[in-house]
């Protein structure tokens, strides 16, 4: 596969990358007050653990990964910036590239200025930065890599009041079995990238940047039921891989989350406690937090956890998970969004 991050050469001139970072990590801060030993130990216990999962993985799902891919790297809230913003660089670059190609006069080059954009997406990441708990970034070239957020993840824990050790473990399944998701399925790196570079290629440009500023400005004012960014793709071609990218993602998280759930009760004694408050949590801590989480699109996220799982186990429970794993063996098998909420009608049409 060709790297896809040779194709985002020219977004350098359309974002200031470097001042995204920056902002991104200044805005997210350093997390809670750790030592320097128990940090250590957060670290040393998460590598573990990602380790200990993927034979975990591999013998509830039937998933097999290619032995030292997809690196996993323990990071603070400033790597998961800079990480994230490499991605950014990937996935927007067809929108960017069509913005360089337009060439449009004073008018567009002020709105999206460098460093204004580099702005935007500093204050994007950097609220991210504070909520990601693990992610694994596909896009990382040779096979992706597998990142876990320790700040936040030690912050959570305390915040839950759950057993560390238990916590960690936890977190651990659900990313690993994304990392395993995707080197397992060598096909769906390029696969997702495909869909997320054809569905930015449908993007207006200056309706992404004023109507998006100016949805953010009227959720901020008129609170949680203004619609998300995720609205401005109106276009039927838009909706349809929309509708696409929306079944991949909620078969991935949903397929986390039932593995982790899953594997859970046979190593992880406190697993019905943490997943209770883990729920509760996931619905927002307040007004300002639960806007930002419906404008910038937390709250289908959310929604694909939960639909994902509900189809996962359709299948599990009717055909048992050998057969399930047909869903994994080329994209004609994926589901799409309806059949996610139906997952007899994927049966019948892929079993």
């Amino acid at each position: 596969m060709t790297n896809p991050r040779e194709a985002a050469g020219s977004s350098a001139d359309m974002v200031d990358w470097g001042f995204a970072v920056r902002l991104g990590s200044r805005l997210a801060g350093e997390g809670p007050d750790v030592g320097a030993d128990e940090a250590a130990e957060a670290v040393a216990e998460l590598r573990a653990d990602a380790d200990r999962s993927t034979s975990l993985v591999r013998d509830f799902t039937g998933l097999v990964a290619a032995e030292r891919t997809a690196p996993v790297l323990v990071v603070d809230r400033a790597g998961w910036v800079q990480a994230n913003a490499d991605a950014f660089q990937t996935i927007l670059s067809p929108l960017v590239d069509k913005l360089v190609e337009k060439k449009r006069p004073t008018g567009l080059s002020r709105a999206i200025g460098s460093r204004i954009t580099g702005a935007e997406v500093g204050t994007l990441l950097g609220f991210l930065a504070g909520k990601v708990l693990g992610q694994f970034d596909p896009f990382y070239d040779p096979h992706g890599r597998l990142l876990l957020v320790a700040p936040n993840i030690v912050h959570v824990e305390r915040e839950l009041g759950t057993d560390p050790t238990d916590f960690r473990l936890w977190v651990c399944l659900h990313e690993e079995t994304h990392r395993v998701q995707f080197t397992a399925v060598p096909w769906m790196r390029e696969h997702l990238f495909a869909q997320m570079s054809s569905l930015a290629e449908t993007l207006e440009p200056t309706k992404v940047l004023d109507d998006g500023l100016k949805r953010i400005a009227d959720a901020l004012r008129s609170g949680p039921r203004s619609g998300s960014l995720l609205d401005l793709m109106g276009t039927p071609e838009q909706k349809e891989i929309l509708d696409r990218v929306t079944g991949v993602m909620s078969l991935l998280e949903g397929h986390a989350d039932v593995v982790m759930d899953g594997v859970g009760p046979t190593v992880i004694p406190t697993v019905q406690d943490i997943r209770a408050k883990f729920n509760q949590r996931r619905k927002g801590v307040g007004t300002l937090d639960r806007v930002l989480r419906r404008v910038l699109g937390l709250d289908a996220k959310m929604a694909q956890y939960r639909d994902g799982a509900k189809f996962v186990h359709g299948v599990v429970d009717k055909v048992g998970m050998a057969e399930f794993n047909a869903v994994w063996e080329g994209p004609e098998n994926l589901p799409s969004r309806a059949e996610i909420a139906d997952p007899a009608a994927w049966v019948t049409r892929v079993l």
